[in-house]
């Protein structure tokens, strides 16, 4: 069995309130994420998706359970320790205006991470700041160039150069196109996933576009309300979804010739969670139990991970 690269174990997140409440922005997940794999991670807005992957690189502390990195636990190692991996994974973000410095010239962005690892100096360090560059398609012109002078597409290809100058193992690419326009979106999909495939990346891949999950992903997780509800394969938990939530994230995705359907109801506030399935109150086929039983995350007879009162379960998921 292949080690994991990446190993969450009861992962939690809790902020405190006024007056002694509390909100759970994530709570109890696994997740096993092996060299060179690639995970989707999908939900509505508000989820928690965006904080579990500040959790998974420790740069958000977590408030209950452990994560291992290459074999070694990185929950709560001190900073200083912690820097040597911070090189082997890397995140990018959904907003590449506000990812970049502006008082940064492109080349000095992707040289930034170079110099504080202490990687490449002097001609060495220009010579790989313009080789960065020239692998995410843009020539030396754009080495003095600032934010102000770029598109988006370019912005975010700086910021794609940037996270691969430390040569890391793990990508975290939290809505990487989102940000972008449409006609742009397409052309830096293609390129993550020729890098992915060229430089054997593993990566969590955060979006709302369930097709390009589909698509650049094996394995998807499903996020409602801090938890995980559905995980396994992509072809399957998208093909045939066993949880009422993940069946309404995918009829609310248009289609031609067809009215999406959007999810019933709001999500719930997470600082009143409702009891029970979190979902229940949104759900058409919710139970009395729904509503004061929590179900757990459980291995169906598809052979992936549910949490939801209506689907038999023959096994209690574990990593």
């Amino acid at each position: 069995m292949t080690t994991p690269l990446l190993l969450a174990q009861g992962l939690g997140k809790t902020y405190a309130l006024k007056q002694g409440r509390t909100v759970t922005a994530v709570a109890d997940v696994d997740l096993a994420l092996t060299p060179g794999a690639a995970l989707g991670l999908v939900g509505e807005s508000g989820c928690g998706k965006s904080t579990l992957a500040r959790l998974l690189l420790r740069l958000t502390p977590a408030t209950a359970g452990r994560i291992s990195f290459a074999g070694t636990d990185i929950t709560r190692i001190p900073e200083r320790a912690l820097r040597p991996l911070r090189r082997r994974m890397q995140i990018i973000h959904q907003n590449p205006s506000a990812a970049l410095d502006p008082r940064l010239t492109a080349g000095a962005a992707v040289a930034e991470p170079l110099i504080i690892q202490n990687l490449a100096r002097g001609a060495a360090l220009r010579a790989r700041v313009a080789a960065l560059l020239a692998e995410v398609g843009l020539t030396a012109e754009f080495l003095n160039r600032f934010p102000h002078e770029l598109s988006g597409g370019q912005k975010q290809r700086v910021c794609i150069a940037r996270a691969l100058a430390t040569e890391p193992e793990l990508l975290v690419l939290d809505e990487p196109t989102s940000a972008l326009d449409v006609s742009v979106q397409a052309q830096i999909l293609e390129f993550l996933e020729t890098l992915r495939a060229t430089r054997g990346l593993a990566w969590v891949f955060i979006s709302h576009n369930l097709a390009v999950v589909r698509l650049l992903c094996e394995e998807v997780a499903v996020m409602y309300l801090g938890r995980i509800v559905e995980q396994g394969p992509a072809n399957t938990v998208l093909g045939a979804p066993l949880h009422p939530y993940t069946r309404a994230l995918l009829a609310s995705v248009p289609r031609l010739g067809q009215i999406a359907a959007a999810a019933p109801g709001e999500p719930p506030n997470p600082a009143v969670p409702p009891s029970g399935c979190a979902f229940h109150p949104r759900c058409p086929l919710a139970e009395p139990r729904c509503r004061t039983d929590a179900p757990a995350l459980r291995i169906a007879a598809t052979g992936h991970a549910v949490a939801c009162h209506l689907v038999p379960g023959t096994k209690r998921a574990a990593l």
